[in-house]
């Protein structure tokens, strides 16, 4: 029996699943079947396992003020170690990053997600374990779209066009540090109601379109 696949799946709450509402928050989860992570693990079949790790307002690698939980890179570290072996880490962040009182570039951003992907570079060993570093996949957010709340305008002020300049620049982080890219820009674009999350027809496209990326990855 040929053994599954595992996939990590790591990012904020695009991957946790956030149903949009106009009025911001308070929200609820989709189901598992609604959320891209469960339509790739539908398109794929039995011969992969996805594990989720989202969480919403995650960051690539800064520490928000008022939330201690959320930067990515202080937390992925053990998430590898606690998941090996793996074969596959899709990192799907920078949304967050993009928020006005960060004051982060695009540049900055994609290095941000560098710093994600070298520690799945170094993951190797885990804790007491002789398991190899997975393949690693950065997925680039789609841009943001207008927001009706005016508390996310403030939030997310320039976040339009700093979301719209990430594709070019993950895509370019991800030549030079040869691992696999996808743009979601390419496929969907942000539909939620509060012009930041997605709708269950995005994430459904989403979820089919990196199946199809998976597959190719994991055959190699």
């Amino acid at each position: 029996m040929t053994p599954q696949k595992s996939i990590l799946c790591y990012g904020d709450s695009l991957t946790w699943g956030w149903i949009p509402v106009t009025e911001g928050a308070p929200t609820l989860r989709y189901p598992y079947p609604d959320r891209w992570t469960g339509a790739m693990a539908a398109r794929l079949g039995e011969g992969y396992h996805i594990i989720e790790e989202g969480l919403s307002a995650r960051t690539t690698s800064l520490d928000d003020p008022n939330d201690p939980r959320l930067n990515g890179s202080a937390y992925l570290p053990a998430a590898l170690a606690s998941h090996l072996p793996l074969d596959l880490v899709i990192v799907m962040l920078g949304t967050n990053d993009t928020k006005s009182y960060f004051r982060r570039t695009p540049y900055e951003i994609a290095n941000g997600m560098a710093k994600l992907v070298g520690q799945i570079g170094a993951s190797a060993g885990g804790v007491g374990t002789p398991y190899p570093a997975p393949k690693a996949l950065v997925v680039a957010p789609p841009p943001l779209t207008p927001m009706p709340h005016p508390y996310f305008q403030g939030m997310f002020e320039g976040g339009h066009e700093k979301s719209t300049a990430l594709a070019a620049q993950y895509r370019a982080m991800a030549d030079f540090m040869k691992i696999g890219f996808f743009d979601a820009g390419s496929v969907i674009s942000t539909d939620g109601c509060d012009g930041i999350h997605f709708t269950v027809e995005n994430n459904l496209a989403l979820g089919r379109a990196l199946a199809t990326q998976v597959a190719e990855m994991l055959a190699a």
